[in-house]
């Protein structure tokens, strides 16, 4: 995949990054194009609940557990102890597609938006990184140069998140 068909969401906790990120899928997928997502969470997670047949096939040991249906397929890997992969290998883990939007990973080298939250106290990601190429904030920032939307325009920043990874 190539980077720069990735966009980043970025924002500090209870942002709204999970709302963004859905809303514009829908909005981008609507459109025509294809589109995939990465989230990093900080903490543990699990896609099956114990009791399930592959619950206890990676409890047992498995390193990796495929479970496939008529919906859907998908593959659980344990690091067992392994160093958690990096972005780019978790690229290459997906099918081709128009467009990657990625949560979580606030501090990749990619295009990003910040989204910034009401009651946010937390210092702004934009004036230290680079990356970031827009905001979404429901107030006007002081001395912000770059472009800003509100929250929940999701049609203007899907419209500009196309336009600055070229996906046509």
């Amino acid at each position: 995949m190539n980077l720069n068909k990735c966009f980043g969401i970025a924002g500090w906790k209870n942002s709204g990054k999970t709302s963004l990120v859905a809303g514009l899928v829908t909005e981008i997928s609507n459109r025509g194009f294809s589109v995939s997502t990465i989230k990093h969470a900080h903490h543990t997670f699990d896609l099956d609940t114990p009791k399930t047949d592959s619950f206890k096939h990676r409890e047992a040991g498995a390193n990796e557990v495929v479970l496939v249906s008529a919906n859907r397929w998908a593959i659980q890997h344990e690091l067992r102890d392994n160093d958690e992969p990096d972005f780019e290998t978790m690229l290459t883990k997906l099918s081709p597609c128009d467009l990657v939007l990625v949560e979580g990973y606030k501090r990749e080298n990619i295009a990003k938006l910040e989204i910034i939250g009401p009651e946010s106290d937390r210092e702004s990601l934009w004036t230290k990184d680079k990356n970031i190429k827009a905001i979404a904030c429901d107030v006007e920032l002081e001395n912000c140069p770059l472009p800003h939307f509100h929250r929940n325009d999701i049609t203007e920043i899907a419209n500009f998140i196309l336009k600055t990874c070229e996906v046509k």
